[in-house]
């Protein structure tokens, strides 16, 4: 899964895994996290997500990270914003109110850079990266982020030998395994969303689960 992979997938307009609308888990589980409205929440792997709106209009400074500067640019281009932009330590920032999307590679990111998240939104990372990579991305989360970072993650589990990813399945085994060395992992809700996913029963996947989780400090 080399920058190359996504720039592509960008660049020929093959985001099916971007939603249309705000992501419903996200709106109906992150109230009840005791997260501070002004609480700064790290989005890693962000894309044009509507998710990064709905976070800043409940008073949250946002931070999301992405390779793709065309999947920055539409975000504000599609929400008529012209953004600040500016660079910082290899990435280029866009900058406008309460929202930074800065485009680079997460893994350069470093402690200092997300010094004051204290939240952590991931729909679209952990599910977004193979095997390997899960396993770096997660060490390198938990290596930055300063202690006490809450917030949500979203999986995806399917047979993985029906459909090649991504989206790669990540079973609640690995989620366990991964994240919960450093953080208290909890299962908030699975729903079954095969039928919703046209790409997935197109391929001959039998079962797709969709997974949410709290993650909190131990």
């Amino acid at each position: 899964m080399q920058p190359e992979f996504w720039h592509k997938k960008w660049a020929s307009d093959q985001i099916g895994f971007h939603l249309s609308e705000v992501n419903p888990h996200l709106q109906r589980h992150w109230p009840d996290l005791p997260i501070p409205a002004q609480a700064r929440v790290l989005v890693p792997l962000c894309g044009k997500s509507l998710d990064l709106l709905w976070l800043a209009e409940r008073g949250h400074q946002v931070l999301g990270i992405e390779l793709s500067e065309k999947a920055i640019e539409a975000f504000f281009s599609e929400q008529h914003v012209q953004p600040q932009v500016s660079e910082k330590d290899g990435f280029k920032v866009y900058r406008a109110d309460s929202i930074e999307l800065w485009c680079g590679d997460v893994f350069t990111l470093t402690a200092e850079d997300v010094a004051d998240c204290t939240a952590l939104y991931d729909r679209a990372a952990l599910i977004a990266l193979p095997p390997p990579m899960r396993e770096r991305y997660v060490a390198h989360l938990q290596q930055i982020l300063p202690q006490g970072v809450q917030g949500l993650l979203i999986t995806l589990d399917y047979d993985q030998a029906q459909m090649p990813g991504p989206p790669f399945a990540v079973v609640d085994d690995e989620v366990q395994r991964l994240l919960g060395g450093a953080w208290q992992v909890r299962v908030l809700e699975e729903q079954d969303v095969l039928s919703e996913s046209g790409k997935f029963l197109q391929a001959g996947v039998t079962r797709l689960a969709e997974r949410v989780y709290r993650i909190s400090p131990r």
